[in-house]
């Protein structure tokens, strides 16, 4: 029976860039960052109060079954925000935009009350995209 997700993917096109973002301004943890003699980095990160979890930070082009094609494929996709989504979970919505925004972190849309909380929509470098999200009180 499977009981947890240990690792998910977020496509990036420039590892260094994407540490930086997810570790310097997002403040996430780097779990793995080691090469392999073969030139692939397999960089982790995740958030400090989740550490079972590990985000693989993976370069375009860079896992085994990627052809030039699917990789200018997935560089498109990824400009255009059609990637990477998925939902970062925060205590305060609002404060926590602050600090992100005085950060250089871009937003999509400022937090808004919404049924679910109050969320917020951050991107990152590459055009993946997050709803930054609080529960209602």
């Amino acid at each position: 029976m499977i009981q947890r997700m240990s690792h998910t993917t977020i496509y990036v096109t420039d590892q260094d860039v994407a540490h930086e973002f997810y570790v310097g301004k997002l403040g996430f943890e780097v779990r793995t960052d080691a090469t392999m003699d073969n030139g692939f980095r397999w960089l982790t990160v995740g958030p400090k109060g989740q550490p079972d979890l590990e985000i693989i930070l993976m370069k375009v082009g860079s896992g085994p079954t990627e052809d030039e094609d699917v990789s200018a494929a997935m560089r498109i996709l990824l400009a255009k925000g059609a990637l990477g989504a998925g939902v970062f979970a925060t205590p305060d919505c609002k404060q926590t935009y602050e600090e992100l925004r005085a950060r250089g972190v871009q937003f999509k849309s400022p937090p808004e009350e919404k049924f679910y909380g109050v969320e917020a929509i951050l991107e990152d470098p590459f055009g993946n995209w997050f709803s930054m999200t609080s529960e209602n009180r």
